[in-house]
């Protein structure tokens, strides 16, 4: 049987450590969870079966193993350091048997985005930011539709433009909607990215360093590599979706609170073919993951046992290609979530109607 493996790290440490390790989870404190996961070694965590292509009805099984660094040490840390404590894991999944080797949420962005990781590895590797980016994509369409909003005259904004994720979507969604603002920290990498798009794209680009530019934003494509939330309630406008793929998240939970004329969903929940059972509990309900778990699921599937999606540049082709070969074997966009939580027509419908009765008070 073709096998695959996933690495998944601590993203809010209380909480994931505790998925694993209850009783850790509730005597140690954030800061004390940050401090010992420099001496924790790799971890595995459950063994991955049911996948079942659409297509073949061929079947595969993984593993999740975990890298026990949480964002704030991997930023605090040498990028050696860093680096090491990821072969390590990966050396784990090796030694499992997996034939490919997915890399969750900061792993996938420390440093050269995989590259190094891959060179010190056997066993090939992906960040799955192909799919994510497919799914991503996809999943403000599908928003915008459901909001009523014409996307081919929507103002538009993606946060973090200039990632590796951030900077595909950009260009994707720059020949879909009506105008598009491209957002990060480096001005002059914006305005790169705008002259070399403008003279071809459907949108009219604009460029900023600064959140005040989303109080325009009907739509909101947010990727950034931040630790901790950048986008607040007084940001957002009155019915805007706002699209959040980063892990940490990039959406404060006040918006959920604070406003309810605004749409937040988590980006890229795909339903997983088969009778899949992953024997631990990340978040989601059973059945369902995050994109760039099903682009290395899919690439198992598919036979390609290769280095896949690596480095800070992502081109379309291969975005494109990952999107046919997931939907091929039957991976799909699933409901939106927000929060953690699913989202339901009803709340989609108050949504609406908070919005209209926002802009009466404007």
């Amino acid at each position: 049987m073709d096998t695959f493996a996933f690495i998944i790290h601590p993203i809010d440490p209380k909480r994931d450590v505790s998925r694993k390790y209850p009783l850790l989870g509730k005597l140690l404190t954030e800061r004390q969870i940050n401090f010992f996961s420099t001496f924790f070694p790799p971890v595995y965590i459950s063994e991955i079966e049911g996948i079942t292509s659409a297509a073949t009805g061929k079947q595969i099984k993984g593993w999740f193993v975990a890298c026990p660094y949480t964002p704030r040490r991997m930023l605090e840390l040498p990028e050696k350091t860093v680096y090491r404590k990821i072969i390590e894991t990966g050396h784990l999944a090796e030694r499992l048997g997996a034939g490919i080797l997915g890399l969750g949420a900061f792993t996938s962005v420390v440093g050269d985005a995989g590259v190094t990781i891959a060179e010190a590895l056997d066993v090939p590797v992906t960040t799955g930011d192909s799919y994510t980016v497919s799914l991503a994509v996809e999943s403000v369409r599908k928003a915008a539709d459901i909001m009523d909003i014409p996307i081919s005259c929507a103002t538009t904004a993606v946060v973090g433009a200039t990632g590796a994720i951030g900077k595909v979507c950009a260009e994707l969604l720059a020949d879909e909607v009506g105008e598009l603002y491209l957002v990060g920290r480096r001005a002059d990498a914006l305005e790169a990215l705008r002259e070399r798009w403008q003279p071809t794209a459907k949108a009219r680009l604009h460029v900023s360093t600064s959140l005040d530019v989303l109080r325009r934003a009907q739509l909101i494509l947010t990727v950034t590599s931040a630790i901790h939330d950048i986008i607040r309630p007084e940001d957002l406008m009155p019915g805007a979706v706002v699209c959040d793929v980063a892990r940490p998240r990039d959406v404060s939970a006040m918006v959920a609170a604070a406003r309810d004329d605004i749409l937040v969903i988590d980006g890229g929940m795909v339903d997983v073919p088969g009778p899949v059972n992953f024997h631990f509990n990340f978040g989601f309900p059973p059945g369902k993951s995050y994109a760039c778990m099903a682009e290395t699921m899919a690439l198992a599937l598919e036979g390609r046992f290769e280095d896949y999606t690596l480095g800070k540049e992502i081109s379309r082709a291969r975005v494109e290609e990952i999107s046919q070969i997931a939907a091929k074997h039957g991976f799909r966009l699933s409901g939106f979530r927000s929060f953690e939580r699913a989202v339901t027509p009803e709340q989609i419908e108050a949504v609406r109607r908070n919005a209209q009765k926002a802009r009466r008070q404007l």
